[in-house]
C-alpha cells in the first residue's frame, strides 16, 4: 500500500484536519498520479455537510497532477505525463452506455472519485491528498498549454458545460445564453465563445460584467432588470442554466426561439415547474445534463488546450480549506478555488 498525506473532515460542519490514508498498490492498468492541484467544487461542500455522507471524508474530484508510476500493462500514460481525474474512477464497463463512452450514464452506476466503494470493497478518497491511484481508463491527459491550477476545475466544471454545449449544437450561427456567471458559468462562456456561438451572460447583476466580456461574452445582461426578459424574448437557440437553486423556469423558457432548448445543469433543492404553454410556443424544450464520459472529457481538455480555455482560480493552502468553503457559500470567489497540494504537510 502507498501511504499518503491528506485533509479530512470527520463529520458535518467539522473542520478539515491533516490525515493519513493508504492508496492501493498499482495494478497492471493503474497509474499513480502525484496530485499538484485539487479544485474545490460546490458539491464537495454539500457532501461535507451531509449527514448521509460516510465519514471521515476526503473530497476532491478536480484533480490535476503528474504521473509518477505506471502499471506494467499501461499504454495511455508514461512517467512525467500531466494527467487529471474527474468525477468518476470506475464504471461497469459492460453496459451499452459504458461501451459507447458514456460512463456517466452507466446503467449500474459509475464509481465516484470519493465517498464511494470500489469493486475491491475499499472506499474511494478524493483529491485533497498527495497522490491517487486510478485505472488509466479513468484518467485524462492535460495539455501542456493549460497551467495545472487552471486545468483542475475543468475536470468537473469544464466537462459539465462542454457536454451540453456540444450535445445541443453550440457553434457558429447559434445564439447561446449562459444563465449564472460563477464557477460553472465563467467556464461555459469561454467554451461557448470558442465553439463559435454568439454568447450572452444572464446574471442577477452587472457586478461581473467586465469579467464576462473579458472572457468572451458578446453581451452581459442583468436578469433583475425587467427590460432584459422583454428585450431578449424568443431570441436564444440554447440556454444553459448553472443556477443551483429554484428559479422561474417559465421566464427563461420564454427567451427561447423556435426549437430552442433550456438545459439545466444546476442542482435545485425542489422540482422545477414549467407551463405547457411556454413549451408549446416556439416548440421549446427543457432538458438536463450531467458530466461527460471519459472520451468526451479528453475531447474537452484537448479543446481547452487548443483554444486557451481555463478556469479562473484562486490558489489556497491546505490549511485554508475551511475558509475557502465559507467564502464559496458567501459567493466570495472569482471564480474557483484550487488547493496547492504541496501544502498538505502544513499545520
Amino acid at each position: 500500500m502507498i501511504t499518503v498525506k491528506a485533509r479530512a473532515t470527520s463529520g458535518p460542519g467539522e473542520p478539515f484536519r491533516p490525515a493519513t490514508i493508504e492508496r492501493r498498490d498499482l495494478g497492471p492498468h493503474d497509474v499513480l498520479i502525484d496530485i499538484v492541484y485539487s479544485g474545490i467544487c460546490h458539491s464537495d461542500i454539500h457532501k461535507a455537510q451531509n449527514t448521509a455522507t460516510v465519514f471521515p471524508l476526503i473530497p476532491g474530484h478536480e484533480i490535476a497532477g503528474v504521473v509518477s508510476a505506471v502499471g506494467p500493462e499501461v499504454t495511455k500514460f508514461g512517467v512525467g505525463d500531466r494527467a487529471g481525474v474527474g468525477c468518476m474512477v470506475d464504471s461497469c464497463r459492460e453496459c451499452d452506455n459504458c461501451r459507447a463512452g458514456l460512463e456517466q450514464f452507466c446503467r449500474k452506476g459509475f464509481t465516484p472519485t470519493y465517498n464511494a466503494i470500489q469493486a475491491d470493497g475499499s472506499p474511494t478518497q478524493g483529491g485533497y491528498s498527495e497522490k491517487i491511484v486510478v485505472d488509466e481508463d479513468f484518467a485524462v491527459r492535460i495539455p501542456e498549454s493549460i497551467p495545472l491550477p487552471n486545468a483542475a476545475p475543468l475536470l468537473c466544471a469544464g466537462i459539465t458545460l462542454y457536454s451540453p454545449l456540444k450535445a445541443w449544437g453550440a457553434g457558429p450561427g447559434k445564439r447561446v445564453a449562459i444563465l449564472g456567471f460563477g464557477g460553472l458559468g465563467h467556464v461555459g462562456v469561454q467554451l461557448s465563445k470558442a465553439l463559435g456561438a454568439h454568447t450572452t451572460v444572464l446574471d442577477l447583476s452587472l457586478d461581473k460584467r467586465e469579467d464576462g466580456l473579458r472572457l468572451g461574452a458578446d453581451e452581459y445582461r442583468a436578469t433583475t432588470d425587467p427590460e432584459t426578459l422583454k428585450e431578449l424574448a424568443d431570441s436564444f437557440d440554447l440556454i444553459v442554466s448553472t443556477v443551483p437553486a429554484n428559479f422561474d423556469l417559465d421566464a427563461y423558457v420564454g427567451l427561447l426561439g423556435v426549437g430552442g432548448v433550456l438545459v439545466n445543469i444546476g442542482a435545485a433543492d425542489k422540482p422545477l415547474a414549467v407551463s405547457t404553454y411556454a413549451l408549446r410556443r416556439n416548440r421549446r424544450s427543457v432538458a438536463g445534463s450531467l458530466i461527460g464520459g471519459i472520451p468526451e472529457t479528453q475531447e474537452m481538455m484537448d479543446f481547452c488546450g487548443e483554444h486557451g480555455v481555463g478556469a479562473v482560480v484562486e490558489v489556497v493552502r491546505a490549511d485554508q480549506i475551511d475558509e475557502a468553503y465559507d467564502r464559496v457559500r458567501a459567493g466570495d470567489v472569482r471564480f474557483r478555488f484550487v488547493i496547492d497540494v504541496s501544502t498538505m504537510n502544513d499545520n
